[in-house]
């Protein structure tokens, strides 16, 4: 899942942050904080669940205008945090990556892992009182895989067979997705996936009603009728708002709150608005501004108003591979080099993040390997000079960066822009601009350049991570050459294929991870994307009106858990 936030600087102020950190006992660092890398997120014993929730209560948050709330094409943090709440699938991660059955009963595979059956719970409904059965299953994922829905999400789904048929248009039909009965799915695999149990917590495999009909139901797509804990209280009104309230009919632990409403805020300076409503009462959850965290953390954290959590995420420059300047791997691999991201770390973040050297975050312990990136390690600006060289990319070459506005991106984009300035005489031309937009330059076949981009995992797997963003089958170009998938720097390699495809065929999950760490050095040392920081997520949370009060696994709020106090 992409992540859309984290707020204004000006530039001189980067410039300042970064010559007190490039320095050798420069910079001060905040007293909580420990070095790039190796730091403590603050823990808040406040947003734990109480013990006797309270019923009741209305939950109030800021986000920027989604892409999509509809399950078949959910894909960011911004349409997530609804469709997550309006539906619920056969299983979902919890915050610190465990597997747990919701609509799932059981769920076995065959020893090749090519076959998997699955339980589901009965006497759960759709909140127009349709029955949620094996077939709502069905529905549901041949909805999303469908050429003409042209899902951005659909690739999830990409191992099952009869996939690269119903993606091309060849059949309506689903082969590898049957209901033998109301309470068995049964799913075939074209390859061998031991995970794939696993990737159904994604909300693209969500189920849906009858009443869903195609993806281009556009009443549907604006007030989704679901099965999960809140259901949808009048339509989205789009740059305006989405009301949630509670689903009493739920077939499982139905949520403690009322209502939740949902402020779609100006993605200019969305972050900044979040940050002024959560002081002012407004909002519940807020996101902050970069630069004002560290006098936040001060004031709020005394309170336990101050939520920080490690999550399995990572922040990435995004090289486009197949067009432009970086198409070699001497021009990545000069970028990655120029960059000095100890510096970003503590002076534009203020030790509230930590440098990266990897794709797979910490959060993955099998597989994480500290320091496989060796280009990021340390900023070496004579073998970037010397690779840009190679690349005949000399001084005056001229590049773009792209990144999203309003969402505290903005400071770190300038301090990346100015070291690769300063080190390889580059002219790095910053364009900001709405999230959606960034998304689309992403898609389009003029892509060139690069790009801010982060990457949540959508389910606790290193295959959230490795193939969507860089299988040569998460590319699915279209007839007009756009990026329909989310291999948005378009790189491809067979060796990576290949290892991606034996460690989903690996039922032993220590061999599996070998096979997952040999691949992610493959495309770390072709530079296919270049790490910049850990994702780490502060939030504003209102833990003196409300308990439960905690981040799910892709960084929303967990809103079936929150509860008055």
């Amino acid at each position: 899942m992409r992540g859309a936030k984290s707020a204004k600087w000006v530039t001189g102020a980067i410039v300042v942050a970064l010559a007190a950190t490039a320095c050798g006992g420069g910079g001060k660092k905040n007293d909580d904080a420990a070095p790039a890398g190796k730091r403590e997120p603050f823990n808040n014993p406040a947003t734990a669940p109480a013990s006797n929730p309270k019923q009741g209560g209305t939950f109030s948050l800021g986000i920027t205008e989604p892409k999509f709330i509809d399950p078949y094409n959910s894909q960011e943090s911004e349409g997530e945090v609804v469709t997550q709440a309006l539906f619920t699938g056969l299983y979902k991660p919890t915050a610190d990556g465990k597997l747990v059955p919701m609509l799932a009963t059981s769920g076995t595979s065959d020893d090749k892992c090519t076959v998997w059956d699955f339980g589901v719970k009965t006497g759960t409904k759709f909140t127009n009182g349709e029955d949620v059965d094996a077939e709502s299953f069905v529905r549901g994922w041949t909805r999303a895989a469908l050429k003409e829905s042209a899902s951005d999400v659909a690739y999830h789904m990409a191992g099952i067979k009869g996939f690269d048929d119903i993606q091309g248009g060849k059949t309506d039909k689903f082969e590898g997705v049957t209901a033998p009965a109301p309470d068995k799915l049964h799913v075939e695999l074209s390859k061998p996936d031991c995970g794939f149990n696993i990737k159904t917590g994604h909300s693209v495999f969500s189920p849906v009603p009858k009443a869903a009909g195609a993806a281009n139901n556009k009443d549907y797509n604006e007030a989704p009728i679901g099965n999960g804990p809140f259901k949808m209280e009048g339509k989205w009104e789009h740059n305006k708002s989405i009301t949630l309230v509670r689903n009493d009919d739920y077939g499982l632990q139905k949520a403690h709150l009322d209502k939740v409403n949902i402020s779609i805020l100006n993605p200019q300076n969305s972050v900044q608005l979040e940050t002024q409503g959560f002081q002012a009462g407004q909002f519940d959850w807020a996101r902050m501004p970069v630069p004002q965290m560290p006098t936040l953390k001060a004031k709020y954290a005394k309170d336990n108003e101050w939520l920080e959590q490690e999550t399995a995420g990572m922040n990435f420059v995004l090289p486009i591979t197949d067009n432009g300047p970086l198409k070699t791997k001497e021009a990545r691999l000069a970028v990655s080099y120029a960059i000095d991201r100890n510096a970003i770390a503590n002076g534009v973040f203020k030790g509230l993040q930590s440098a990266s050297t990897t794709i797979l975050p910490p959060s993955f312990k099998g597989v994480y390997q500290d320091g496989l990136c060796g280009s990021c390690v340390k900023q070496d600006k004579d073998k970037a000079k010397e690779l840009a060289e190679k690349a005949g990319l000399g001084k005056g070459t001229s590049i773009d960066l792209q990144y999203n506005t309003g969402a505290g991106h903005e400071e770190w984009m300038q301090a990346v822009a100015k070291q690769i300035e300063d080190v390889l005489g580059w002219k790095v031309n910053l364009k900001g601009q709405a999230f959606a937009q960034l998304l689309d330059a992403e898609q389009s076949p003029k892509g060139s350049g690069m790009f801010r981009f982060a990457w949540s995992a959508d389910y606790p797997t290193p295959d959230a991570i490795l193939f969507p963003l860089l299988a040569t089958q998460s590319i699915n170009k279209d007839a007009n050459g756009k990026v329909v998938g989310d291999n948005r720097s378009r790189w491809s390699n067979k060796e990576f294929d290949t290892l991606l495809d034996k460690a989903r065929e690996t039922k032993d999950e220590a061999a599996r991870n070998k096979l997952y760490q040999q691949a992610e050095k493959i495309a770390l040392d072709d530079a296919a994307l270049i790490p910049v920081y850990t994702r780490t997520q502060q939030r504003l949370v209102n833990t003196k009106k409300f308990a439960g009060v905690s981040m799910d696994y892709v960084e929303n709020p967990t809103l079936a858990d929150i509860s008055l106090r």
